[in-house]
């Protein structure tokens, strides 16, 4: 892994579910508030289609994003984040990748940037950039008004083609040449942004980006906590 020179600025954009973890915190969550009973059932049958749904990359993760936030709705942004907190110490922390960590640290020492690059929401996200010393994180922004939840987003969703937006304006920002830098996912769903770097990594992939990696020689990888 080479450093960054004096003319170029290197990231290394790394998705969360499936990747830098090796469980979708997007379920563990829903399970964890199934358990305190404050699911209702159309809301449980709703996400786990939606998570059948980003699995085949044809999830139209926009509208999801807003009828899932209308759930939170007049929540408390403080205690929502305490609660995070927590189930994130509980249930995620033990999942994080073994390679994963190793990876951070490497690009870390190389002189790149390292972004986290997620779909998932800025409380649980923030959650995995603290623990990794990941000072970056591109994610979906629940919209929130005098610390309430509005039930909205700050579009456009971090998912698909709103990842290269984030992104771009992320390098736009940081001087980051896009072309020789990294992006590590599992998700066929993510082509867009795999496509805009010049060092795609397939991890964990799902069929589809397997299939995608291996007639293009893109690198695989298999990351387990």
């Amino acid at each position: 892994m080479s450093s960054t020179d004096l003319t170029t600025r290197v990231a290394a954009f790394f998705d969360v579910d499936c990747t830098l973890l090796d469980v979708n915190s997007g379920r563990k969550w829903l399970a964890h508030r199934l358990r305190q009973g404050r699911v209702p059932i159309r809301s449980l049958l709703r996400s786990w289609w939606w998570l059948v749904q980003h699995r085949l990359s044809v999830l139209d993760v926009d509208k999801a994003a807003e009828r899932a936030l209308e759930d939170y709705r007049g929540e408390r942004v403080d205690l929502l984040e305490r609660e995070v907190e927590d189930w994130f110490e509980r249930d995620i922390a033990p999942a994080i990748t073994a390679r994963g960590r190793q990876l951070v640290d490497e690009h870390q020492r190389a002189g790149h940037v390292v972004a986290l690059l997620s779909s998932g929401p800025t409380f649980s996200v923030q959650q995995l950039g603290r623990r990794l010393g990941i000072e970056h994180m591109l994610c979906t922004e629940p919209q929130t008004h005098d610390g309430i939840m509005t039930g909205k987003i700050v579009p456009p969703a971090c998912y698909g083609p709103g990842k290269v937006v984030r992104a771009e304006q992320f390098a736009t920002m940081h001087d980051i040449d896009l072309k020789a830098s990294y992006f590590y996912t599992d998700s066929y769903s993510d082509m867009p942004m795999l496509r805009r770097v010049g060092q795609p990594r397939a991890i964990n992939p799902d069929p589809r980006l397997r299939r995608h990696a291996r007639a293009h020689g893109w690198e695989i990888e298999q990351w387990t906590r």
